[in-house]
């Protein structure tokens, strides 16, 4: 009887002592930051989980840092791919085309119309959650990004703003050609420039 007493002690204590044990996929290890905010090439240059390489006065050349845990999963026959890293989801592929920043906004707002794999809070990524797909070397082709996303959408816009006094209405976008320093380049752009579109969403 004591030994059984002992036992339950035990079990009790190891119970009451140990945290619950928590699958990689129900919380994130980073959380990115996914307010819109204008941001000076500075701000750009100074953001979290990013390996600069080379810095210039619109941008810089880099990759992130992020360990990253893809899952290319079909929702409703909608391909989507899952990042339990980061707590993001990302539509598979994008756009189809380059399109100006509004158009971009506007084309996001059609595929919540749609409630694409179910849902209807898709948005532009911040510069953050876009660069976070920045990859250290050449995945997809000639693209710093991982296979699990499609190859066809080499940059992509944001929804950041460039707040510097000397570019006028400047977007963020993120290029995953790399260039002479071996890595993707996080840039301004006009508003009318011409970028495909990756939506996302938060998860929680």
């Amino acid at each position: 009887m004591r030994k059984y007493l002992l036992l339950h002690i035990l079990i009790v204590s190891f119970v009451f002592i140990c945290p619950p044990i928590m699958l990689a996929e129900d919380e994130p290890q980073i959380t990115l930051n996914s307010t819109y905010r204008d941001l000076s090439v500075y701000h750009v240059q100074s953001i979290s989980n990013i390996s600069i390489r080379k810095k210039h006065d619109y941008g810089f050349y880099g990759y992130s840092t992020v360990t990253h845990r893809y899952e290319n999963k079909s929702i409703s026959e909608d391909n989507v791919v899952i990042n339990y890293a980061t707590g993001l989801m990302w539509h598979q592929s994008g756009s189809e085309k380059n399109m100006g920043w509004n158009e971009a906004k506007q084309w996001v707002g059609d595929l919540n119309g749609r409630g694409y794999a179910g849902y209807h809070d898709w948005r532009l990524p911040t510069v953050e959650e876009a660069a976070s797909l920045l990859e250290l070397s050449r995945l997809a082709g000639d693209l710093y990004i991982d296979t699990v996303f499609d190859v066809k959408q080499s940059g992509i816009w944001t929804g950041d703003k460039n707040d510097s006094a000397s570019y006028l209405d400047g977007v963020w976008s993120v290029r995953f050609k790399g260039g002479a320093y071996g890595a993707g380049n996080v840039i301004w752009c006009y508003e009318n420039a011409s970028n495909y579109v990756r939506p996302v969403r938060s998860m929680k």
